[in-house]
């Protein structure tokens, strides 16, 4: 691996931003070199929300992303904003139970996960994007299942700590799907 450019994009709320601080801060782990940028509009929660993540053996030179080797979208107009930015071959992970249409183009892969169906059955919508990143992880193998969890008990506020081994296999879930 070189390198990931990673646009996770959605809607304020459905965990975007903290999907990207988990992913950076597990590449961290892994003593890879990373970015962390995140954007969301004044709205917040029910606004856009996107974030940029730069996992690489080299350099980082800038956190904004021109181009991307991944686009993790979790809403239809995330999209169709960001589908042009996917470099040619790329990888689109798309939460199916939430964007209904596919890329215009031809020349990407699509993995197509109900990420919120499934966490839904779950019994909590929030592990969505920890589905999604499940299938990045095991997709990519950008970093390892092991450095995940750890970034889960650095990044989770301590009280949520319970959650954890539901978000694991929420995150196998998605890797085995």
């Amino acid at each position: 691996m070189a390198s990931q450019e990673i646009i996770i994009a959605g809607f304020g709320g459905q965990g975007i931003l903290s999907a990207g601080r988990l992913l950076a801060y597990a590449g961290m782990l892994e003593n890879k070199n990373v970015s962390w940028l995140p954007s969301y509009g004044p709205e917040m929660r029910g606004g856009t929300a996107n974030c940029h993540v730069i996992i690489s053996d080299e350099s980082v030179g800038s956190p904004i992303l021109n181009s991307a080797t991944t686009l993790i979208v979790m809403n239809g107009p995330s999209l169709e904003k960001f589908e042009e930015m996917v470099v040619e071959n790329g990888l689109i992970i798309k939460d199916s139970s939430l964007v209904e249409k596919d890329p215009g183009r031809e020349d990407l892969e699509v993995c197509a996960v109900p990420a919120t169906k499934i966490a839904s059955e779950m019994g909590n919508l929030t592990f969505a994007n920890i589905i999604l990143l499940g299938k990045l992880i095991g997709k990519t193998k950008i970093i390892s299942k092991e450095s995940f969890v750890e970034a889960l008990k650095k990044v989770l506020p301590e009280k949520k700590h319970y959650m954890i081994p539901e978000e694991i296999k929420a995150l196998e879930l998605g890797m085995n799907f």
